[in-house]
């Protein structure tokens, strides 16, 4: 036998209770009706009725005093249930209910009525056949909820067992006094036990969805009524109550009960089946059937029958007994514990509970209905051992409870948090933009059911939790610390207060319960409001921190904790976020900060850890080669921790469509040349974490050389073979090991290719917008165990779609400053007057630094006068490492409107892409132009830009300003991208003048 552990229905608790009352119509004398209000109104008590048992949407009450007054009501309101005192002054509660029925045919009627020997004689002389029930009023107002649901439960028991599989309990009852009296008692213990599993919601909305799945009451008055349920519901049956004596073929039948008992144990010997009586020698008989007896002239009947439900229609904990005996040995009161108990019961207990489907009866009682369905069809016999039958029952409940976790916010719970909530939120406020993305995966993956469809693989989030952006205002009003993020102290300074304070004592003690749980390293993530929106991505502005999983030492990795939480809400008032805050027109005052806790993905290595693969995506391709199309997308992937990539080091780059296309392996000298050198690792000495401005204190830069002995290197790298001056897939050979990816693009060991090009296609789809992506894989699992694709993040990519009417191929050279085929952006940007740019005669990419620090000085003068500037320069801009560009980062360039990267004679680097740098700059609709001039690839005119009168000359930089402004043309579905000299008017093109003839 299979007993592989598959993916579970969704149970869609939204379809179910579609029917529902919301308006009734009560028609009773102003006797009546001071009757059945006492001292409130009819509305307020039924109000209260819900309240008390979590319910929602209690029906409007509407009040006739006639018959006249009824008709008059019906015909303006939409009335969905009519109930009708038995006397109503100008007609009977019986002609009454004919009339309504002969012209709303489809209305339910209940008669209502004081219960008396005369009105029983008036019942029985009647014809009641426009009426659908009646009940007796016992001085109770639970008895209008009883009314509305039960037939709220007529009107939906047929859609909702076909759709989800909801549970019945079947009511064989003609007495109007007694069933009058059951059902409120019936109703109330669901409702209690619909509160009880409510907490298998993880979330409020949830909880309230799950109480649509309570067991259906099902009301039978004779024989055949009871036959016809029982026929059309056995297989969502939860259980019989029945009366002995009721009517059979229109007659009474003394013993209708009894042969109802014994058809349906026919069926199911161990279908629970409650016989009730007026007769206390129907005990008996019950024995003999080996079922339960209730009398019902019983003192204690309706505590009696509230026993019977709980403990055999499964209401309440889940009991382990010894079948020798009958003594609760377990209990299960969840199913977490009932997961828990299963290897302490004794072999015994078991094969007793799953013979009498005790399981799947207990878990449909809790509206479990894919997880019972799973136990109920298994027979013992198919198993091999006891041992066998409890490991599937234990791994089934393991999946599912990971299932159900999938796709949802869930809130946060001590009590309740472990290993299989993949994504709990603490507090009430905002997410942030972070967490929303990572909220959106989480449910994308499970809406297109790609967590299990590449084989040995789980493609799945991190597990999350997120300190909602209320604990940010609690922090920040508790500790006083808005004066000092709103001040003008330094970095330094900040942190500083921030590490001083102190979280809320209840988060310090949840944080307590999140490092017991995860059990590797932890990343401090940002999420801010306004991160990764679509329109202002503050991708890489704040601070993420990792720490190391510290042993057994829990307190002191809470400490790291706090102070890594404490850090990032520190980093809001930065001076480049404030910079950040100023450019993009927002006011940091409204910044509220979120807290991403997450598991990091990878494994440890002596004294680091690191994923085997970390990556980011695009789906769309700004600079395609040969064969590559934009609409291919494109991805950037390395060894190690994703900050390598982040930071524009020198990562893989390939299209997924053609994953063994990749320029940078097209030769020897480019593979030796153009490949990884480096890679980030987590230190996980437990001392290596300290609160700095540095969020990578404790990330280890590394030579591809330390990690030679790393069982990773076997999935990413190839060897150099000096004396043959070849490179051979694989590590089990003398030479220089390289990052190639061979066997994973080439050989498929692992289907990254295909699962980047099914999430970007999902993607871009769901969001309606090409996208961006970061991933992290850990392949280096134990034996057996799956491969772990991380789905990090995804946010919406930007694109300018003005469309050009100008033709960039036809204009003169002699009229261009600047013209790139490969260009990034599209439309037409004017009113620049000003252009800084590297001399290339001075460059020496030793002195990056230095140049950066020339370029943010005078950046900061377009700052402070409002005004943009076209920026040129060798390298890629914004690369953390200095010998492949220049090393600024986003507020030193910030007023940069065209950013171009600039090849030299003995510089060739490929153009930036994939890296939090290049996201904002594309998102802000900069102008991004890669030229390779020395080798025929786009035009500078150098020459003309010398002559032009220097406003500042640096060491390193030219800055010249034109009297009239230059206009940049990008043309975005050609790639191409020129930069025409300043004319005094450009609106006016003399087209002879411009463009080639």
């Amino acid at each position: 036998m299979d007993y592989r552990i598959r993916d579970f229905n969704d149970v869609s608790f939204n379809l179910l209770m579609k029917k529902r009352i919301h308006k009734v119509l009560l028609v009773c004398s102003k006797y009546d009706s001071f009757i059945l209000e006492e001292d409130g109104r009819i509305d307020e008590q039924i109000f209260n009725e819900y309240v008390s048992l979590n319910l929602r949407y209690p029906p409007v009450f509407i009040q006739a005093f006639s018959s006249e007054h009824a008709f008059e009501i019906m015909q303006n309101e939409e009335i969905d249930l009519i109930i009708t005192m038995l006397n109503i002054g100008d007609m009977d509660a019986f002609e009454l209910a004919n009339k309504i029925k002969k012209k709303y045919n489809k209305k339910p009627i209940v008669v209502l009525t004081p219960f008396s020997r005369t009105v029983s004689i008036k019942l029985k002389n009647q014809n009641t056949h426009a009426i659908d029930y009646v009940f007796s009023w016992l001085g109770d107002s639970s008895i209008l909820l009883a009314i509305i649901k039960l037939i709220e439960d007529i009107m939906n028991v047929d859609d909702d067992v076909k759709n989800v599989g909801v549970q019945t309990i079947i009511l064989v009852e003609n007495s109007i006094r007694f069933y009058s009296s059951y059902l409120p008692s019936i109703y109330k213990i669901i409702y209690e036990q619909s509160k009880e599993f409510m907490i298998e919601g993880l979330n409020e909305h949830q909880q309230m969805l799950r109480m649509r799945g309570r067991p259906k009451i099902l009301l039978a008055t004779n024989y055949e009524d009871a036959i016809y349920f029982y026929e059309k519901y056995k297989n969502n049956l939860l259980g019989v109550i029945s009366d002995v004596a009721y009517h059979r073929n229109g007659e009474r039948d003394q013993n209708a009960g009894v042969r109802l008992c014994k058809l349906v144990l026919k069926e199911d010997k161990y279908i629970p089946f409650l016989l009730q009586s007026s007769d206390i020698r129907q005990k008996e008989v019950a024995k003999k059937l080996k079922v339960k007896f209730l009398y019902k002239q019983s003192s204690s009947l309706l505590r009696e029958l509230q026993e019977f439900i709980k403990e055999y229609l499964a209401f309440g904990p889940f009991t382990f007994k010894d079948p020798k005996t009958m003594k609760v040995m377990h209990t299960g009161k969840d199913l977490k514990t009932l997961q828990e108990k299963i290897y302490k019961i004794s072999d015994d207990s078991l094969i007793y509970h799953l013979e009498r489907h005790h399981f799947s009866k207990w878990l449909n009682a809790r509206a479990l209905f894919a997880l019972a369905e799973r136990f109920k069809y298994h027979k013992i016999e198919e198993f091999d051992n006891t041992a066998e039958i409890k490991k599937y029952i234990y791994e089934t409940i393991s999946s599912f409870r990971m299932i159900k976790g999938r796709g949802i916010i869930a809130d946060f719970n001590k009590s309740d948090f472990d290993k299989y909530l993949i994504f709990s939120r603490i507090g009430d406020g905002s997410i942030g933009g972070k967490a929303r993305g990572l909220a959106f995966i989480d449910t994308l993956i499970k809406r297109n059911k790609i967590r299990n469809k590449y084989p040995n693989t789980i493609i799945q989030i991190p597990r999350t939790v997120v300190l909602s952006t209320d604990i940010f205002d609690e922090f920040m009003k508790n500790n006083d610390l808005f004066k000092i993020g709103l001040s003008q102290l330094s970095d330094e300074d900040i942190l500083k207060h921030f590490i001083n304070a102190k979280l809320p004592k209840h988060i310090v003690e949840n944080l307590k319960i999140i490092v017991s749980v995860i059990q590797e390293p932890i990343a401090i993530r940002s999420s801010s409001l306004l991160e990764d929106s679509h329109y202002q991505p503050f991708a890489g502005v704040y601070k993420t921190y990792m720490i190391p999983r510290i042993g057994t030492n829990l307190k002191k990795m809470v400490i790291q904790l706090e102070n890594a939480i404490k850090s990032v809400y520190a980093s809001v008032y930065y001076k480049e976020s404030k910079a950040y805050m100023l450019a993009t027109k927002n006011i940091i005052d409204e910044e509220k900060m979120a807290i991403i806790l997450q598991e990091v993905c990878g494994k440890r290595y002596n004294n680091i850890f690191y994923p085997t693969i970390s990556g980011v995506a695009r789906s769309i391709n700004f600079y395609p080669i040969e064969l590559e199309k934009p609409k291919d997308g494109i991805a950037s992937i390395a060894l190690g921790l994703g900050k390598y990539i982040v930071d524009g080091g020198m990562s893989l780059r390939f299209s997924p469509k053609y994953p063994k296309k990749i320029l940078q392996l097209s030769s020897t000298q480019n593979t030796l040349k153009e490949t990884q050198k480096d890679f980030y690792a987590l230190d996980l000495d437990t001392d290596s974490f300290k609160p700095s401005l540095n969020d990578g204190i404790n990330i280890k830069k590394l030579k591809i050389k330390d990690a030679e002995n790393d069982s990773s290197l076997r999935f990413v790298a190839s060897t150099y073979d000096f004396q043959n001056n070849i490179i051979r897939n694989g590590i089990n050979y003398e030479g220089k090991k390289l990052i190639t990816f061979s066997n994973i693009l080439n050989h498929n060991i692992f289907p990254l290719s295909d699962i980047l090009k099914e999430l970007l296609k999902i993607g871009e789809k769901e969001m309606n917008n090409p996208v961006e992506i970061e991933f992290a894989v850990y392949l280096d699992t134990p034996k057996g165990s799956p491969a772990i694709f991380s789905f990090l993040q995804i946010r919406p990519i930007v694109e300018l779609a003005e469309h050009l009417d100008i033709d960039i191929e036809n204009i003169k050279q002699e009229n261009i400053i600047i013209s790139s085929e490969t260009a990034l952006g599209n439309g037409i940007i004017e009113n620049i007057t000003d252009i800084v740019y590297v001399n290339p005669e001075l460059f020496n990419a030793a002195e990056s630094k230095n140049i950066s620090n020339e370029v943010e000085m005078i950046n900061n003068k377009f700052i402070k006068e409002n005004k943009n500037y076209i920026l040129i320069g060798p390298g890629r801009w914004g690369s953390s490492d200095p010998w492949l560009g220049i090393p600024v980062n986003w507020t030193q360039i910030s007023q940069a409107r065209l950013i171009i990267e600039s090849g030299l004679k003995n510089y060739r680097i490929d153009p930036s892409q994939g890296t939090h740098f290049f996201q904002n700059l594309t998102s802000f609709g900069v102008g991004y132009f890669t030229i390779n001039p020395y080798i025929n690839d786009g035009f500078y005119n150098l020459e003309y830009l010398s002559k032009q009168k220097a406003v500042f000359e640096g060491k390193y930089l030219r800055h010249i300003k034109f009297s009239s402004p230059a206009k940049i043309v990008i043309d975005g579905k050609k790639n191409k991208g020129i930069v025409l000299k300043p004319i005094k008017n450009h609106d006016k093109f003399n087209k002879n003048d411009i463009f080639v003839a």
